[in-house]
């Protein structure tokens, strides 16, 4: 039965009933619009809108109604149209007379608002946690590959030697800001839209700041227009989600690369790989490379609500039903990865020994040695052009820099003394840096407490606060 039958003479067409119904996704809010509804009824009781009777028998058939939903009894139907109607119907079918006072001095528009929020407000603490776990499971690998040397790349070619902890930690910094982006997220949309009504107010003596509390809000929403009519909050955290997912496949091509022959930094282990149904030797990095490509469905999250709203006058409009099945996915996406991604990452076998090799091949200590003529006060494009040549020299003559005799270096520059052989090896190039958060093995050690100390900071195995 439609809850706005007074005003039809007609039955609404079977094909439209069921184009018009958001029950088949909006249905995951039923906890959210029953915590919702026992609010809304203490306050109308409260103010003396309905009896302290009516609203104790509509509580406890709320309550019915949440155990009989989650225990599976409720069958949504595309008649209900929509959760907030499938719960009042099924309380007024229960109760009577009662039920049908609850909807007293509020809209589906302000309901959907605050359901919404309060759905986001407890799935952002829950991603929150999983970011927590993934930089901690950073910070793990980080702290026993301290020593390992690597080469690091500008536009993929070997450009200077780090470490393999100074790599995954610049992915903590990453992860970290996006918890960041997420916990601000969270701040902006912790106003209570409920008592906005359909987009004006409403003509009761309503105690919104009763409602605030109740639910947990930190604020209210000063207009009611505004409350009922933007999902700019939605739009925020899909564009947190969709950062935190570029983040991801960006590790994950890193990942890809590294497994490969080419490579052979690492190898990922068997529980996160998968063969190839005809070449017997293949060990395929698909959950990386599915993680790669789930990051372009949460763009398209962002982009179909950004595209939703975009034309919309106020306030409310039903384009805005399709917002959830957007915002669902993108946390059921997000929710799934991280931890996959996680226990991925710690599972997988670094390859040290390789990494080092390649660390020592392509003249990545060209820049180091350009700065030891620098120290001696050659100037630095001087430097740079007479390390160039030598680089040059080095290419023909098939050597290393380190494999030319002092002779040979000194006909490129009479500056080169044979202290330099000590300060362009790999590992001292790194010691070498000297600049706050440089890839040194003193200042990685301190980038890793820094790390620690922050996510200290927060409730354990999260990121309860703001970055």
């Amino acid at each position: 039965m439609k809850l706005w039958k007074g005003r039809f003479t007609k039955t609404g067409a079977e094909s439209v009933d069921a184009f018009n119904a958001s029950i088949s996704f909006d249905r995951r809010l039923y906890r959210q619009d029953i915590a919702g509804s026992v609010a809304h009824s203490r306050m109308l009781a409260n103010q003396g809108i309905i009896s302290g009777d009516e609203a104790a028998e509509i509580e406890l058939a709320l309550q019915g109604i949440l155990a009989d939903i989650q225990a599976g009894k409720i069958e949504f139907s595309p008649a209900m149209e929509d959760i907030h109607m499938c719960v009042e119907s099924i309380l007024t079918e229960r109760i009577g007379a009662a039920g049908k006072k609850l909807h007293t001095a509020r809209s589906r528009n302000d309901q959907v608002a605050v359901d919404l929020r309060l759905y986001l407000k407890e799935e952002i603490s829950g991603i929150l946690q999983l970011l927590g776990g993934l930089i901690r499971a950073l910070l793990a690998v980080a702290k026993a590959h301290q020593d390992t040397v690597m080469p690091g790349y500008t536009h993929l070619q070997r450009a200077q030697p780090v470490t393999l902890a100074f790599h995954l930690l610049a992915y903590c910094q990453m992860f970290l800001r996006d918890a960041g982006r997420f916990g601000d997220g969270l701040r902006r949309m912790d106003a209570l839209p409920l008592g906005a009504g359909a987009l004006s107010g409403v003509a009761y003596a309503t105690d919104r700041e009763f409602l605030r509390r109740e639910l947990g809000f930190a604020r209210i929403c000063e207009n009611a227009m505004d409350a009922v009519s933007d999902r700019d909050f939605a739009i925020e955290f899909l564009s947190s989600a969709s950062i935190a997912m570029m983040h991801l496949s960006r590790f994950c091509e890193e990942l890809i690369l590294w497994s490969s022959a080419e490579f052979a930094f690492i190898e990922m282990d068997d529980a996160f790989s998968t063969g190839s149904s005809i070449m017997p030797q293949k060990k395929n990095p698909d959950v990386a490379e599915l993680i790669r490509g789930k990051t372009g469905r949460v763009y398209g999250d962002l982009f179909a609500l950004l595209t939703l709203m975009k034309g919309l006058p106020l306030a409310y409009n039903k384009d805005m039903q399709e917002d959830k099945i957007a915002l669902f996915d993108a946390v059921d996406t997000l929710k799934e990865v991280l931890p996959v991604f996680t226990d991925m990452l710690l599972a997988a076998t670094v390859n040290s020994q390789k990494m080092e090799n390649a660390a020592k091949s392509g003249f990545l200590n060209a820049t180091d040695a350009a700065d030891y003529l620098a120290k001696k006060g050659v100037p630095f494009r001087d430097c740079h052009e007479i390390i160039g040549r030598l680089v040059l020299h080095c290419i023909s003559a098939g050597k290393a820099i380190e494999d030319l005799s002092l002779d040979e270096l000194r006909a490129f520059s009479g500056q080169f003394d044979a202290d330099l052989y000590d300060q362009i090896s790999v590992r001292a190039c790194i010691a070498a840096k000297r600049s706050s958060g440089s890839t040194s093995f003193a200042d990685v050690k301190k980038q890793i407490e820094s790390m620690e100390r922050q996510l200290a900071a927060f409730a354990p195995g999260g990121l309860h606060g703001h970055v």
